[in-house]
């Protein structure tokens, strides 16, 4: 392949780029309050509680702009609502550059849970417009992008713990440099994505009559089909394993398996690095359909958390950090192909406010899972609540099936 061609190739992905960058920055900002919470206590003099409760604000306010930002697309366009949400983060980082009252800290960090939380689900329709035949493999690369975000976030607040900042606290750096990079972000996608996507510049889909005419009933008329309802209850299961999974597997390995902190941060890390598979699953799904890898990394993750619970006695660190990894190969496999195949059973006109209701469904009942299972494990144990856990996501595997079987 001649130069000019490999770049004429590679440019037809600037679209990707720009919007998994947007997403790394999103997700940057989001995990990187949790590793300065000991910072903000020494500059706000404030408790875990009360730090946890900010946290918990933005995580709120990130799960409702779910579906507003996608109905927001469908009648503004993707480029719009995806630029605004960048800029709105943009602008709250830089407000946490000079010293300011904790309250500032605050509303910004709602600000930012705003912003960011306009991006994922208007990201997907976007994706799945630009690139219709290949949609599995964007949305595979833009979750591993994603993914990074949260690997970098924590090692970039180690990385200025040693600066001196003029500005006061050494934290303010992280978010002089995410605010500058975030506009910067902003105006690129605002500039080049027109020019790629033009549809997506003034509204989401070709008409937005109906959308006023019917106003919600048309995005709750969705789940009339019962593809469509199985298929949102099917993610809902998926989303209360995922969640409750990642919030209490470094102490269920240690207090449960016995294992040491460092044996199990080690195999919680190696957890987040199955991620990579989205690439592989995502671009399998655009080949040989997404049902069968919806099934297929569903049906893994299921036997491997059964098998993680069922072997926590009696198996070393090893086995039982093999079965934690292979629930992340299936798990992290899954979530591309689910974004590729909502958005080709939601009609365009809705899409993204479809999408937008099935996430905030998801992440709903992803926010209650990490309560649940601390009530159980601290009531009957934590083997029965991550035996609820392996139930929940086996129930999601079925639903699967039956899915591909009725096809």
């Amino acid at each position: 392949m001649s130069i000019p061609n490999a770049v004429r190739r590679l440019s037809g992905y600037d679209v990707l780029v720009l919007t998994a960058a947007i997403w790394f920055l999103a997700k940057f900002l989001r995990y990187a309050f949790p590793p300065l919470f000991g910072s903000f206590q020494e500059s706000y003099g404030v408790s875990n509680v009360v730090l946890g409760a900010a946290f918990s604000g933005f995580m709120l306010v990130y799960a409702a702009m779910q579906f507003p930002s996608g109905a927001l697309a469908d009648r503004l366009g993707s480029v719009t609502v995806i630029t605004a949400g960048a800029l709105v983060s943009a602008i709250a980082a830089l407000a946490l550059i000079v010293e300011s009252p904790f309250v500032v800290l605050v509303i910004a960090m709602l600000v930012m849970g705003a912003g960011t939380g306009a991006h994922k689900t208007v990201a997907i329709q976007l994706l799945s417009r630009a690139y219709p035949s290949r949609t599995g493999r964007a949305l595979g690369i833009l979750d591993t992008v994603g993914t990074f975000g949260g690997v970098v976030a924590p090692a970039a607040v180690v990385a200025v713990a040693s600066v001196s900042f003029v500005l006061g606290a050494e934290w303010r750096a992280i978010f002089l440099a995410a605010g500058v990079l975030g506009i910067a972000l902003a105006v690129a996608f605002w500039y080049r994505v027109p020019k790629r996507v033009p549809s997506e510049t003034s509204t989401g889909a070709v008409s937005t009559t109906r959308i006023r005419t019917d106003g919600l009933g048309r995005y709750a008329s969705l789940f009339r089909d019962w593809r469509f309802t199985v298929f949102a209850l099917l993610t809902i299961l998926f989303s209360f394993t995922y969640n409750g999974l990642v919030a209490f597997a470094p102490l269920y390995l240690t207090d449960a398996a016995g294992l040491t902190e460092a044996a199990a941060g080690v195999i919680y890390s190696a957890l987040f690095l199955a991620s990579l598979v989205q690439v592989v699953t995502g671009d399998l799904s655009d080949r040989v359909g997404r049902l069968p890898i919806i099934v297929g990394t569903l049906a893994l993750a299921s036997i491997a958390l059964i098998a993680f619970v069922f072997l926590t006695e009696s198996a070393g660190p090893i086995v039982l950090g093999a079965a934690l990894v292979a629930v992340g190969i299936g798990s992290h496999g899954f979530r591309p192909v689910r974004g590729a195949y909502l958005m080709s059973a939601i009609p365009k006109d809705v899409a993204g406010g479809g999408l937008g209701v099935v996430r905030t469904l998801l992440m709903g009942a992803g926010a209650i899972a990490p309560a649940i299972v601390g009530v159980l494990s601290d009531t009957v144990g934590f083997r029965p609540a991550f035996g609820l856990l392996a139930a929940s996501i086996s129930g999601a595997t079925v639903l699967a099936v039956v899915l591909l079987l009725t096809e």
